[in-house]
């Protein structure tokens, strides 16, 4: 009875490891598109926050070691090295407290992201120029574009620009415009456009603007909730599997006599 426990100890902790290499991966592709994205809200986070890079780096780093944990999990469960199971729950552990550190930096930074994010998208509207447009306009062009909104808390955020105010004719934001039911959000438009028909009477006034009149705060407070739960969910399930791993691990490791060598595999 207690060979076939040993058994199905295995090799349950022999699945668990074969979930748990998976969902590392999946961790560490979250922290590289953190990184790497540079056409969603994630390339204005960065520019507004270090945290996030740290946080990235934090998930590919614990995403990688994950892998490798529950490679050599496998490893140690199916060829029942005593040693190498007391190492993997040790590494285990350490796994553990660092996705905890991680998720709570996220968690705890969210208030001051979203302040800093404010301040950096008001000083991107207040300095966006149509004639020489960088990789962060571009990305607030694709954020106003894909989500329908327009500014920060609403539409006149743009009248801080002065370029844009400067116009004698009715002037907006291209990625703001307001094509109702048309608009796909799929065609990227950057920079000012023109109306052809001026009943402002030689100014530019907001008011005549055709464009989205909610601004993206909440949207993208919505988006970054969104997001942030999956990120946790992730996180979560990989925790509850690491708790498992590590009960088996060490339900194995005690049933698997010192002295018995002839488990150890020959290189």
């Amino acid at each position: 009875m207690g060979t076939a426990c040993i058994k199905v100890t295995k090799y349950f902790l022999f699945l668990f490891n074969l979930l748990f290499f998976i969902l590392g991966a999946v961790i560490l592709g979250f922290g590289v598109w953190i990184l790497a994205d540079r056409s969603s809200f994630i390339s204005v986070l960065q520019a507004s926050s270090s945290s996030l890079k740290v946080g990235a780096y934090i998930f590919i780093s614990v995403g990688a070691v994950t892998m490798l944990m529950g490679f050599l999990g496998c490893i140690g469960a199916v060829n029942e090295v005593r040693c190498l199971l007391g190492l993997y729950f040790a590494l285990l552990l350490l796994i553990l407290i660092a996705q905890v550190t991680a998720g709570t930096l996220f968690y705890f930074n969210m208030g001051k992201l979203k302040s800093e994010m404010g301040s950096v998208v008001m000083s991107l509207i207040q300095n966006y120029n149509a004639s020489d447009p960088d990789s962060l306009q571009e990305a607030w062009d694709y954020v106003q574009v894909q989500v329908k909104c327009c500014g920060w808390a609403n539409f006149s955020s743009w009248t801080a620009n002065e370029e844009l105010m400067s116009y004698p004719q009715t002037t907006y934001p291209c990625s703001c415009e307001d094509k109702g039911e048309e608009d796909d959000g799929l065609l990227l438009k950057k920079g000012f456009c023109q109306n052809s028909t001026n009943s402002t009477g030689g100014s530019n006034d907001p008011q005549e603007w055709p464009v989205y009149k909610e601004g993206c705060m909440e949207k993208v407070e919505d988006w970054l909730q969104e997001n942030l739960g999956i990120i946790l969910g992730v996180c979560g399930g990989v925790a509850v599997i690491e708790l498992l791993g590590m009960l088996l691990s060490i339900c194995l490791c005690r049933h698997i006599h010192s002295e018995d060598y002839s488990k150890v595999p020959k290189y």
